[in-house]
């Protein structure tokens, strides 16, 4: 080994790392020179070999041609670098002119625009929203509500129960929303004007039933409301829901454990061609619950029924859409079905809103 071997080795890979074309080659030039068989790698393994006064210069000059021989790769790299980018540059185009893909909006299910709705209408009554939890104990589901231990409603076959604590009670899906009444009546004194929309559970389903379904209920409690109250803010309710500023209505007596006088509203409908119109018409349709509050569900609340006095009604909102936008099937509303959606939904501006108006 003398120094002109080193520097011809060093000028010739030098040459080749010059004239290498592309990446994959200068790479193979790398390790052919430095890797663990390289020739420069041999060369200071060879070292050994020489005498004592030769090592260092040897040494000396090996290493010269190995800095120099990386600094050359890493000018040819940059160099490749940047010759690869201008060539993806120049083969790569963007045709900015093209139409961007097609994108479906997204839409309101009519479950959601309903409410909103409602929610708008009662708003702009004075009414306040009111909310509570799904699981209810049996106080506020049935007992504060004025109905008895042996109502139907009570039994496994139409209240879902959960399992019997260490006391023998019970939790329950609330079957109506009537319990954000109570919790209201508990934590409130009145003057008291609430709506309560909510899921409800009950143990039934069908084409017009389902197990899980919404309900809008209201409440007024104070000193002066009576029934002409009630009837006014209904009929109201009922004509600007449906759009028919002369949509007939009628109140007939029935009963529910939990009002006295209690009532059903009927709107006015025809069926002429097999078809539901709202409005005008030579058919009834009842359309909700109505009823003063039982002075015994004022009592289980606290509140002296010699003083106050109010009026609640309640209507399933899943019935009321199908009404009013033509949904023929009540488990469709449940079925995530995307065709359904596209063409009940609603788009988000037509949500409405108390700042909007309805």
């Amino acid at each position: 080994m003398t120094s002109k071997n080193i520097d011809n080795l060093r000028d010739s890979l030098l040459s080749k790392i010059e004239s290498a074309a592309d990446l994959n080659s200068l790479d193979d030039i790398r390790v052919s020179a430095l890797g663990k068989q390289g020739s420069l790698t041999a060369l200071l393994k060879g070292l050994g070999k020489a005498s004592a006064e030769e090592r260092k210069p040897l040494g000396q000059a090996i290493n010269e041609a190995k800095v120099k021989i990386n600094n050359a790769i890493a000018i040819r790299k940059e160099f490749l670098d940047a010759q690869a980018l201008d060539l993806r540059l120049a083969s790569e185009t963007v045709d900015v002119t093209l139409p961007v893909r097609p994108e479906q909006e997204g839409k309101i299910h009519p479950i959601s625009q309903t409410i909103d709705e409602m929610v708008a209408i009662f708003c702009e009554m004075g009414f306040e929203v009111a909310e509570g939890p799904h699981i209810e104990t049996d106080f506020n589901n049935f007992t504060a509500l004025n109905i008895p231990p042996e109502h139907p409603a009570r039994q496994e076959h139409d209240t879902f129960y959960l399992p019997k604590k260490e006391d023998g009670s019970r939790l329950v899906l609330r079957t109506h929303t009537s319990p954000v009444q109570i919790r209201t009546m508990l934590s409130k004194k009145p003057p008291i004007r609430i709506i309560v929309p909510g899921r409800t559970f009950r143990a039934d389903y069908d084409a017009t039933h389902s197990p899980m379904f919404h309900q809008i209920e209201g409440l007024v409690i104070d000193q002066s409301t009576h029934m002409g109250h009630l009837k006014g803010c209904l009929i109201e309710f009922c004509r600007t829901f449906f759009g028919v500023s002369n949509l007939p209505s009628r109140f007939r007596p029935s009963y529910f454990p939990f009002t006295e006088p209690s009532a059903e509203m009927d709107i006015g409908c025809s069926r002429k061609g097999g078809g539901l119109t709202i409005g005008a018409g030579e058919d009834w349709l009842e359309i909700l619950g109505c009823g003063m509050v039982h002075p015994k569900v004022l009592a289980a609340c606290g509140i002296d029924s010699n003083l106050y006095q109010g009026f609640a009604f309640g209507l399933g909102i899943e019935r009321a859409a199908m009404l009013k936008y033509g949904i023929p099937d009540l488990r469709t509303f449940f079925d995530s079905d995307l065709r359904w959606l596209q063409h009940y939904g609603f788009l988000s501006h037509d949500i409405p809103s108390v700042a909007r108006g309805v």
